[in-house]
């Protein structure tokens, strides 16, 4: 006997539901699966936490542009760095002082290689070890500004305060630059008319033409920086003197600083680690090719002396 349509369909109804339950069953485990193996998946695979390096045009430090670019002496450190931590994702960006001062003050996840030590600063930095001695700053004077500037130089080094403390000097400075903790002094007590400050991304530059132009009596820095940024200007830096400064140390150590958060404390811990490892002389020695050939010799007995038991910032 014939069956109809409608009665094989409904012979074939039970095997149909049967077969979608189990298509179902084995989607769901399939998902599961998947689910599971996202899981177990190695945590490099995961997103990283973004470190940001804050670099600025500091030579011989940092070197952005010029024969010389990615050159200078941390430019040189900063590899050994980034491999030390592969556990965040690296990004550099570029800032002048102001701007990356503020980005240390914000809870950002950020660091700076090039930093000194400051007391004030210590409220939101946290600071590595020393990783380089320089030579500290001094005041850079044209030729033909010495003269004026004599009662203030004795034994080869200037008074600054009583400099600032006069009338009619103008010095100029890099904005939220750190000169060091007496210096950094002098600068908050002196009149505002004894001070000319630049904010911009080549304040140095901009500095040395403006001297260049008698509208400073003298600028405030280090030898090495002025006389690079003095050539690209196209200042032979013959025409200037380099005076250090009386009551301040002839050296001074840089520091790695981040954000004083949990995480930037973490790294600095880090960091410190692989401090202790690299050979820092060796960076010094980096350092030393770009200073007159008359500083090297004290300079290496500097360090020679600091490496050897290094003293408190």
């Amino acid at each position: 006997m014939k069956q109809g349509p409608f009665k094989l369909a409904s012979r074939f109804r039970p095997a149909a539901a049967r077969l979608n339950l189990l298509l179902r069953r084995c989607r769901a485990l399939l998902a599961f699966g998947l689910l599971m193996g996202l899981c177990a998946m190695p945590q490099a695979a995961q997103a990283k936490q973004v470190l940001v390096w804050l670099l600025r045009d500091l030579p011989p430090l940092t070197i952005f542009e010029g024969p010389q670019k990615g050159r200078g002496v941390i430019d040189q450190l900063m590899p050994a760095l980034i491999a030390s931590l592969p556990e965040y994702e690296h990004s550099i960006l570029r800032v002048n002082r102001a701007r990356g001062l503020q980005m240390l003050q914000e809870p950002t996840f950020t660091c700076d290689p090039s930093l000194l030590w400051s007391q004030e600063r210590t409220r939101w930095i946290a600071y590595s070890s020393p990783s380089l001695r320089i030579m500290s700053n001094g005041l850079a004077v044209r030729r033909q500004d010495r003269e004026a500037l004599a009662p203030f130089i004795q034994d080869g080094e200037i008074d600054l305060a009583a400099l600032l403390a006069s009338d009619g000097k103008k010095l100029g400075v890099v904005a939220e630059r750190s000169y060091g903790q007496n210096v950094d002094q002098w600068l908050k007590q002196a009149p505002a008319q004894a001070l000319t400050a630049h904010y911009g991304n080549d304040a140095l530059g901009s500095l040395l033409q403006m001297q260049r132009l008698g509208r400073l009596s003298a600028l405030l820095g280090y030898w090495a920086e002025i006389r690079y940024q003095a050539q690209q200007q196209g200042i032979d830096p013959a025409e200037l003197s380099f005076y250090p400064i009386r009551q301040t140390p002839h050296y001074q150590s840089l520091h790695i600083g981040c954000s004083d958060t949990e995480e930037g404390r973490q790294v600095i811990a880090r960091i410190n680690q692989t401090l202790h490892t690299l050979d820092l002389q060796q960076l010094s020695e980096s350092y030393a090719a770009w200073l007159d050939t008359s500083m090297r010799g004290a300079y290496r007995e500097e360090i020679r002396g600091f490496f050897a038991a290094p003293p408190q910032p």
